[in-house]
C-alpha cells in the first residue's frame, strides 16, 4: 500500500512540475487578442450585443471552446474561421490572457 502512495505523490509532483513549465504566455496571448477586440472588446468585455464577455472566464474552458471551434465540433461562422489556425499554445496563451483580465 505505500508503495502505490509513494507511486501515486510521486506521479502527482512530476504532472505538477511538467505542466508548470509548460505554462501559458499571457504577453504572448495579449499580443495575440488584437482579432479579438472587436467582438469581445479590448478589455475581455463584449462590445456586441449576444457576444459573451471573456475577461476573468476560467482558463481551461477558454481553451477548450477555442479547440472545439478549431475542430468543429462547435460551429460559429466567426469563431470557426478565427480558431482554424490557431495551434495549441496560442490557444492556451489567449485563454491564460483572457483569464488574467478582470
Amino acid at each position: 500500500m505505500q508503495k502505490i502512495l509513494r507511486s501515486f505523490v510521486l506521479s502527482v509532483m512530476l504532472a505538477s512540475m511538467v505542466s508548470g513549465s509548460m505554462a501559458a504566455d499571457i504577453v504572448a496571448g495579449k499580443s495575440r487578442a488584437g482579432q479579438c477586440a472587436a467582438c469581445h472588446g479590448p478589455d475581455g468585455h463584449a462590445v456586441i450585443p449576444q457576444t459573451p464577455n471573456l475577461a476573468g472566464q476560467d482558463e481551461d474552458y477558454l481553451a477548450e471552446q477555442l479547440k472545439a471551434f478549431r475542430s468543429g465540433e462547435r460551429q460559429n461562422e466567426t469563431m470557426s474561421v478565427i480558431a482554424k489556425p490557431l495551434n495549441d499554445t496560442e490557444i492556451a496563451n489567449l485563454a491564460a490572457y483572457f483569464h488574467s483580465l478582470k
